[in-house]
């Protein structure tokens, strides 16, 4: 309906009288809500709440928010804390932890490891809506969302990291190799947890995971090879001559981490919605393997600080300096692109699923380079091990502030429909 030059409401058509006889207020070409007035009383206006009672609304709504999660994910960050205590533990205490874990590889891949992250990608994967993939690829805003999360991923996130490292590691050279490294991998697992936590949009996630992993093949070598032998060599920093990355250590890592639990998800999704139904898969099945992706990660946590206990532990001092990069890095990254993607309009789905792949890392595609081209008792590998240990808990508490900002900055999912 069109607005009239008296500022007719948008239904004023369905309500053409009001209780006292006026118009009400709201156009026709604004969203924001129509407020209860003495010249507006239809019955669908709000009455506008004081400042004191919005701000206690508020409240309310992130305590009820917090209390909806279940008991295990509300208290998930002291769960990962006493994974890590307990990894350390066993790793700086049990004798022969490292030999033992050496003697279960597949190459460079970490047998333990991998299979902790494929139970715990496994459940996540499974949820995901395939057959609106091809519906999600033919939008024109998801082409431009890719274009955004590649420049993010590809080019701020290394740089960053390389800036970051430089500045807070010029004195270390084999801790900030490793720091670089970590900042150059491009996350492909454990951001689905943390995009799950947050409600973000999980077919998303899994495009920009599918997108990063192909990339990670070519580009993680040559970048690794430009952001730690060529970039500083433009300020007069030094050149790391041991570094020679192969390509197939990486494909190796991305086919096992991603492609199996990937594989294995699409084909759970399709087999079973067949033989059964849509909605048993959905309220039977996957509320039975939900679990498992907690438990793959606190059992992938375990073992990635039980291989690397002792090490952490005699170099503590060396642990806490490479800490610092970290922390400014997933901070930074996480926050710049969350508000960025609030400036560019994205609805909350999609900005915090872009947050958490731009903020996030695959340490473990790291670890496992790291381990292959310097060894398992490196400074590189040991900082290549810190990546998880800062980022599993930093990233879990923005994954709860997420669930806030959605409701402290009324970050709705659904756009205000004009009624015609």
């Amino acid at each position: 309906m069109e607005s009239t030059t008296g500022g007719s409401c948008r239904r004023a058509a369905d309500s053409p009288t009001a209780n006292n006889g006026s118009t009400c207020s709201r156009t026709s070409s604004t969203s924001s809500p129509c407020w209860k007035t003495e010249q507006c009383n239809y019955d669908y206006c709000i009455v506008k709440p004081e400042d004191g009672d919005e701000a206690q609304n508020a409240d309310k709504s992130v305590s009820k928010l917090l209390r909806e999660l279940s008991f295990v994910d509300r208290f998930l960050a002291l769960w990962i804390i006493l994974a890590m205590v307990i990894g350390v533990l066993i790793g700086y205490y049990v004798p022969g932890v490292q030999p033992a874990f050496a003697t279960v590889e597949f190459s460079s891949v970490s047998v333990p490891i991998a299979v902790g992250l494929l139970v715990m990608m496994y459940p996540v994967l499974c949820k995901l809506h395939y057959e609106e993939l091809p519906y999600i690829f033919s939008q024109r805003a998801i082409w431009y969302q890719l274009g955004l999360s590649l420049i993010l991923n590809w080019l701020v996130g290394p740089t960053l990291m390389t800036c970051l490292a430089w500045a807070t590691l010029p004195d270390l050279e084999g801790y900030r190799t490793g720091v670089i490294m970590v900042g150059v991998a491009r996350c492909i697992a454990m951001v689905l947890i943390w995009n799950q936590i947050a409600r973000g949009n999980a077919e998303y996630c899994a495009i920009l995971m599918v997108v990063n992993s192909v990339l990670q093949i070519a580009l993680y070598s040559p970048v690794c090879y430009l952001f730690i032998n060529i970039v500083p060599t433009w300020f007069g920093g030094h050149v790391d001559a041991e570094i020679q990355l192969e390509m197939w250590p990486v494909i190796q890592s991305v086919l096992i981490y991603l492609g199996i639990p990937l594989g294995a998800g699409f084909l759970t999704r399709v087999v079973l919605v067949r033989l059964t139904s849509k909605h048993w898969y959905e309220s039977k099945f996957l509320p039975r393997i939900g679990p498992f992706a907690l438990i793959g990660l606190l059992y992938t946590i375990i073992v990635m600080f039980a291989n690397q206990g002792h090490h952490i532990v005699a170099n503590i001092g060396s642990v806490f300096r490479v800490m610092v990069p970290m922390v400014c890095y997933f901070i930074i990254m996480f926050f710049g692109t969350l508000f960025l993607a609030r400036a560019l309009k994205y609805q909350y789905a999609e900005a915090v699923t872009q947050a958490f792949t731009a903020g996030s890392n695959n340490f473990e595609l790291a670890i496992a380079v790291a381990v292959s081209v310097y060894g398992i008792n490196s400074d590189q590998a040991l900082a290549a091990t810190i990546g998880p240990l800062i980022e599993v808990p930093v990233l879990l508490i923005l994954s709860y502030l997420c669930l806030i900002f959605e409701h402290r900055l009324q970050w709705h999912t659904a756009e205000v429909t004009e009624e015609k």
